[in-house]
This record gives structure tokens, C-alpha cells and sequence, in this order.
């Protein structure tokens, strides 16, 4: 059985999908963000995947930063309380900022990040998520640029994890039962 083989997952969205659509949404990126060399900031871990293929699909001059936050406890339920785990290394002052996410779930923790990069003076600040499951949102967030609009299922995958594992997944899959994985 390979590594990849669960019977546990199902995948909802393929690689090929995926990588469809990152493409067009690097085509867009790069159309509105032409000679204003914008910075990509991929929210870690889960981003880390989506914001590799993304910068790479959108053909114009563009840095990159990283930010960890976190609103979660020890038991993976929202402790509505956000924090910041990593900063930036650069200043935004004047910058143009894409914030990248993996998916968009309460709307909570990205609410308080764009408010936070805004108060840093940054000239615009825009998100791009590879998911929104909007079912869930208590906080509304515009997103710029989307991958794909999900149900309300636990999904890993393409750099979502349980537990840390199955990130490395080329594909999204939905876990049918959490306890068995």
C-alpha cells in the first residue's frame, strides 16, 4: 500500500485541479499587481505549498515573507484569542501585501493578520486562499483571489495536515472519520 493509499481519504479535489487553478489565479495575480512588485506573506505551515506553486505561476517581479499566528489550543478548537508566533523580518511600510492561506474557515485569525499588516502602513493588502469554507465564517473576510469554495469537512492535504501528517499530499482530500486517521 503506498503512502499516499488511506482508505480514510477521499479526495475532493486533484492535483491537476489544483494546479489549474493556481495557474489562473497567478495569471490574475500578476495582471493587477504588474510593476508593483507586491509581497506574498504565506501564512505557515499550511500555506507553504500553495504560496511555493502560486509565486512561481505569477510571472512578475515579487518577495516573499512568512508569518505563523495561531488562535488554536491544545485541543484544536479555536481559543479566539490570536498571537503571533513569527513576525515579519521586513517592514511593509508603503508595500503592497498578498497575504497566502491555505483556507479560510472562522474568518477570525485572517481578520485580526490583514487589520494587523494594514496598521504596519502597508499601501493595499489583499488575500489569496486556496479554500474557503464558508459555512463556517463568524468574521467576514474578503478574499481576492480563490482556489476553491468547500463544504464544511475536515480536509488535508496540499499542505493542510491532521496531526502534522499527510501536508505533503498532492491533492485535498476529506478525512471520513478523524478518530481513524
Amino acid at each position: 500500500m503506498s503512502e499516499f493509499t488511506n482508505p480514510n481519504l477521499e479526495v475532493s479535489i486533484s492535483a491537476e485541479e489544483i494546479q489549474k487553478r493556481i495557474a489562473e489565479l497567478g495569471a490574475d495575480i500578476a495582471r493587477d499587481y504588474a510593476g508593483k512588485n507586491p509581497l506574498m506573506i504565506g501564512v505557515l505551515k499550511g500555506a507553504c505549498t500553495f504560496l511555493s506553486d502560486l509565486m512561481r505561476a505569477a510571472d512578475i517581479q515579487l518577495g516573499v515573507e512568512f508569518m505563523a499566528i495561531s488562535s488554536y489550543g491544545a485541543e484544536m478548537r479555536t481559543s479566539g484569542e490570536v498571537r503571533i508566533l513569527k513576525d515579519l523580518d521586513v517592514a511593509i511600510e508603503g508595500r503592497h501585501i498578498l497575504v497566502v492561506e491555505d483556507i479560510v474557515d472562522t474568518g477570525l485569525t485572517l481578520s485580526y493578520l490583514l487589520a494587523n499588516l494594514k496598521s504596519r502602513g502597508a499601501a493595499s493588502v489583499k488575500l489569496a486562499a486556496l479554500l474557503d469554507k464558508h459555512e463556517r465564517r463568524e468574521k467576514d473576510v474578503p478574499i481576492d483571489y480563490l482556489g476553491f469554495k468547500i463544504p464544511d469537512k475536515f480536509v488535508v492535504g496540499y499542505g493542510l495536515d491532521f496531526a502534522e501528517r499527510y501536508r505533503n499530499l498532492p491533492y485535498i482530500a476529506v478525512v471520513k472519520d478523524p478518530n481513524m486517521t
